[in-house]
C-alpha cells in the first residue's frame, strides 16, 4: 500500500512541475526581466524579418552582379538568421520568455516587409543597408536598457551583433556604390 501511494505523489508531483511556469532562476530584478525581455524579443523579431527580407532579395537578385550580390546576401542572411538562437536563449536565462510565433513575430517587428514584385539590385542594396543601420540603433537602445539593469552579459552580445550589422551596413554601402 505505501508503494501506491509513493507512485501516486510522484505522479502528483510530475503534473504539477509540467504545469508550472517557466522560472528560470536570476539575480536580475524582475523589473530588468520584463524590460529587457520585451526590448530582446522585438530585436528577435527584427532579426527574424530582416532575414527574411534579406533572403528573399538574395533569392529575387538578377543583373550584371548577380553572383557577386546573390552570394554576400546568402552570408548575411546566414549570419542574422545565426544571431536568432543567441538572442532568444538569452531571454530564457534571465527568466523571460521569447516569440512563439510567425504571428509573434509580425506583431513585434519593425522591419518592413517588402512584398514588391520586382526590386532593381541597387534598391534591395540601399533597403537592405538602411534596415541594417536601424537595427543598430535598435540594438544600442536595448544595450542602453541592460547598462540601465546592470546585465552585462547580454550587452556583451549586443556588442558583438552591433558589429556584425555594421560590418553588413558598410558592405552593402560600398557594394551599392560600385555599381
Amino acid at each position: 500500500m505505501a508503494k501506491t501511494t509513493k507512485t501516486s505523489a510522484k505522479m502528483t508531483e510530475a503534473k504539477t512541475r509540467r504545469k508550472a511556469a517557466l522560472a528560470t532562476p536570476t539575480d536580475l530584478g524582475s523589473n530588468a526581466t520584463t524590460d529587457i525581455q520585451g526590448a530582446m524579443n522585438a530585436l528577435l523579431a527584427d532579426t527574424f524579418a530582416l532575414y527574411l527580407k534579406t533572403k528573399n532579395f538574395h533569392w529575387h537578385m538578377s543583373g550584371p552582379h548577380f553572383r557577386d550580390y546573390h552570394l554576400m546576401l546568402d552570408e548575411q542572411s546566414a549570419q542574422i538568421l545565426a544571431t536568432t538562437d543567441d538572442m532568444a536563449e538569452r531571454v530564457r536565462k534571465i527568466g523571460g520568455t521569447t516569440i512563439r510565433s510567425i504571428g509573434h513575430i509580425a506583431r513585434l517587428q519593425r522591419v518592413e516587409d517588402n512584398d514588391a514584385d520586382f526590386v532593381t539590385p541597387q534598391d534591395m542594396l540601399a533597403e537592405l543597408r538602411q534596415d541594417n543601420l536601424d537595427f543598430v540603433k535598435s540594438l544600442r537602445e536595448v544595450h542602453d536598457l541592460c547598462d540601465e539593469h546592470e546585465d552585462v552579459a547580454t550587452a556583451s552580445l549586443i556588442e558583438n551583433w552591433i558589429d556584425e550589422t555594421e560590418r553588413r551596413a558598410w558592405f552593402l554601402f560600398e557594394t551599392a556604390r560600385s555599381s
